[in-house]
């Protein structure tokens, strides 16, 4: 009612034009129109506020459903993703089982032959056949690595783990790593993150975890630390044995670091001896 005061103006004006009807009247005709100008502003401010609301309710709407597409075309993205990764693995197994097995009884057969040959003409041309078939051998081997190495995606799969730690932790991740990685240096990376973060979640007391996948010239380089007070540690667990034989397996080395201020994995694999 404050807010509409000059209705009330409004009606007194109506009562100072109105000299002719007595005093009660002119107030009562006043106050009639006072009172319809009120319900009809009202009605429109009502009006407005209706469609402020209802513009918020579109806006919040369109809002989700652009959050709601695009979520759709990540989960679009992933299945292809994981689709060429599976179709990769599959023409490396087709490779190494089918073309390689017929390659291998080639280099026997060739052998074979060069070992019951009596014409000294065909020693050269079945050396020759012999090596070339070793050369195939070689490429096949090579084209079957990289293409299993290609499929380990080590930046997806150390999301992944992220995701799965206990919600009371945050956690930061630092990743400079190539892609071409070897896949038996990206498996004992991935294998290393995940028991560190599963020993986190188990016996930590602190609320951040720190994850860092680094290419050097000369070595790769990951370090997983978390801020819960440890002053020491079972060196003879289960988890920290198989750490450490995976990163022994690549020439690594690993150590475990406790602290009052958290604990402390760091890992190092030479590139040379990969």
């Amino acid at each position: 009612m404050g807010k509409k005061w000059w209705l009330i103006l409004f009606g007194l004006t109506v009562l100072n034009s109105a000299p002719a009807l007595s005093v009660a009247g002119a107030a009562l005709a006043g106050c009639v129109v006072t009172v319809i100008m009120y319900l009809r502003v009202s009605r429109l401010e009502k009006a407005v506020a209706d469609l402020k609301e209802l513009r918020d309710e579109v806006a919040e709407s369109n809002l989700r459903l652009k959050q709601h597409n695009e979520a759709i075309t990540r989960a679009q993205d992933s299945d292809i993703h994981i689709a060429t990764l599976k179709e990769r693995n599959r023409i490396a197994r087709e490779i190494h089982d089918n073309v390689g097995h017929l390659l291998t009884r080639a280099l026997l057969q060739a052998g074979a032959l060069g070992m019951i040959n009596k014409d000294e003409t065909l020693n050269e041309p079945i050396k020759s056949l012999r090596t070339t078939l070793d050369t195939a051998m070689t490429g096949i081997r090579q084209s079957v690595h990289d293409l299993h190495d290609e499929s380990i995606d080590l930046r997806r799969a150390v999301d992944d783990a992220i995701s799965s730690v206990d919600g009371r932790f945050t956690v930061r991740l630092d990743y400079d790593i190539s892609e071409s990685t070897s896949g038996n240096v990206k498996l004992c990376i991935l294998g290393i993150i995940k028991e560190s973060l599963s020993n986190a979640a188990k016996h930590s007391s602190g609320d951040r975890i720190y994850v860092s996948v680094q290419e050097h010239p000369a070595f790769y380089q990951l370090a997983v630390e978390d801020n819960g007070s440890c002053s020491a540690i079972a060196d003879t667990g289960i988890g920290l044995q198989n750490m450490r034989e995976r990163a022994e397996t690549l020439g690594g080395s690993i150590s475990f670091t406790p602290s009052e201020k958290g604990f402390r994995v760091f890992l190092s694999i030479p590139k040379q001896r990969r």
